[in-house]
C-alpha cells in the first residue's frame, strides 16, 4: 500500500509539476518507491570521499542516494560574503 501511496504522490506531482518536500523525497526510493525505515529496508552510512556526503541505500532494489553534507563553516562565510556585496549606506 506505501508503495502505491507514493507512486500516486509522484505522479500528481510531475502532473501539478510541484517539487515534493525534501523530507518525502531523502524518505522515499526513487526506483522502487518504497518508503525507507531504517534498518529494515535500507542502510544508511556516512563516507568522507572527496566532501563528506550520506549514501543511503535500498534494500530492496540496491540503490543508492547520495546526500551531500555541508559545513557549517561554509555557510557562515556564504553569509559574511552576502553582507560584504551590499552597498554602504
Amino acid at each position: 500500500m506505501a508503495m502505491q501511496y507514493v507512486l500516486s504522490a509522484r505522479k500528481i506531482a510531475m502532473a501539478a509539476k510541484i517539487r515534493l518536500p525534501v523530507e518525502f523525497r531523502r524518505g522515499t526510493c526513487k526506483e522502487c518507491n518504497s518508503l525507507f525505515v531504517q534498518g529494515l529496508n535500507c542502510r544508511v552510512r556516512i563516507k568522507q570521499k572527496r566532501e563528506p556526503h550520506v549514501v543511503v541505500t535500498c534494500l530492496n532494489c540496491g540503490n543508492q542516494t547520495r546526500i551531500l553534507l555541508k559545513k557549517k563553516m561554509e555557510q557562515g562565510q556564504i553569509e559574511q560574503n552576502n553582507y560584504s556585496n551590499e552597498a554602504p549606506r
